[in-house]
């Protein structure tokens, strides 16, 4: 089976230590993206969250290096995307730009035909991070409503 990679950046009207707190806070999380979920925000630590209608993401932490880069494990634990959990991994990195930050997130190891959804979901979330670390409400989340596909 052929992997392929997904990369994307925002550029984010906050600090790096402001957007990197929305990867190792549980609220500051769920506040982006997931309904509940537990984290353990520590290299070998675990994570399962509830990212929306019962679709359920698990990994765990590989890397953390405040605030410059998180690198964690990804995967579904049901559902038709043919991504288990654990099995691709995601490496965000953030740069002080300006005032603001550049957040460069590239998700690897995904099986090609799960790069388009991994894509756009991801779009999705990191549009709602940016609101949230801009300190926007980034409103209800209606990403998801079915299983991954």
């Amino acid at each position: 089976m052929r992997h392929d990679t997904v990369t994307l950046e925002r550029r984010i009207a906050a600090r790096p230590e402001t957007v990197f707190s929305f990867f190792t806070e549980r609220e500051r999380w769920l506040s982006w993206m997931g309904r509940d979920g537990e984290f353990s925000f520590e290299p070998g630590g675990a994570f399962r969250t509830n990212v929306a209608a019962d679709n359920h993401a698990a990994g765990s932490f590989v890397e953390i290096d405040p605030p410059k880069r998180l690198v964690f494990t990804w995967g579904w634990e049901d559902g038709g995307m043919p991504v288990p959990p654990g099995s691709s991994t995601v490496e965000i990195t953030l740069e002080p730009d300006g005032t603001g930050t550049l957040l460069r997130l590239v998700h690897s190891n995904l099986p090609a035909d799960a790069c388009a959804p991994h894509e756009a979901g991801w779009s999705h979330y990191l549009d709602r991070l940016t609101a949230r670390a801009e300190g926007q409400d980034p409103g209800p989340d209606d990403w998801m409503t079915g299983p991954p596909t």
